[in-house]
């Protein structure tokens, strides 16, 4: 039977007959997917002046990591890299939407850069750091937090940050 599913944590719908492992859209873990009946949006929160500027830090380094993606998906010299570049791309993308939503802030384009290699192997590497600076900065914005939605949704992208960095660490030993 097919179902419609929501994510708890960026909001987005998904048909299927099962739930995913991970929300396609911002890579959150299969309990945070529910069947669609049974959620309620939660992006509508009472900031702290210290989780109004986590989150805030969270959208500059969501941007920031998109842009790269993109910038390494078109650049890179390896195939497989431009589709891992692409994916991270969108998933990152989607990260900066939740943060708009939480800040109240509209959508907007973010951007080009030429700020990445052609070198698959450098761009991986660098992917590799953005990922362990987002996982520290997320980690300890999850601890600081006294809202229990933002602080959710910081753990819960720890998490998807902590998969990314997998796939870069995997990718560089190759």
């Amino acid at each position: 039977m097919i179902k419609l599913f929501r994510c708890k944590i960026c909001g987005n719908p998904y048909i299927g007959e099962e739930k995913p492992s991970r929300c396609p859209f911002c890579g959150a873990k299969e309990n945070f997917m529910v069947e669609a009946k049974d959620y309620k949006e939660t992006f509508d929160v009472e900031l702290n002046e210290k989780d109004r500027a986590n989150a805030e830090k969270a959208l500059e380094l969501e941007i920031s990591n998109t842009i790269f993606y993109f910038c390494a998906a078109e650049k890179t010299d390896n195939e497989e890299g431009k589709q891992l570049f692409k994916a991270l791309g969108k998933v990152e993308a989607e990260h900066a939407s939740i943060w708009r939503k939480i800040l109240k802030l509209p959508k907007e384009d973010m951007g080009k850069s030429d700020e990445c290699a052609v070198s698959n192997q450098d761009n991986l590497k660098e992917s590799h750091d953005r990922e362990e600076k987002a996982i520290e900065f997320y980690s300890k914005a999850a601890v600081d937090s006294e809202n229990t939605r933002v602080k959710q949704i910081f753990a819960a992208l720890t998490l998807v940050e902590k998969d990314h960095l997998q796939l870069s660490g995997e990718r560089i030993k190759s």
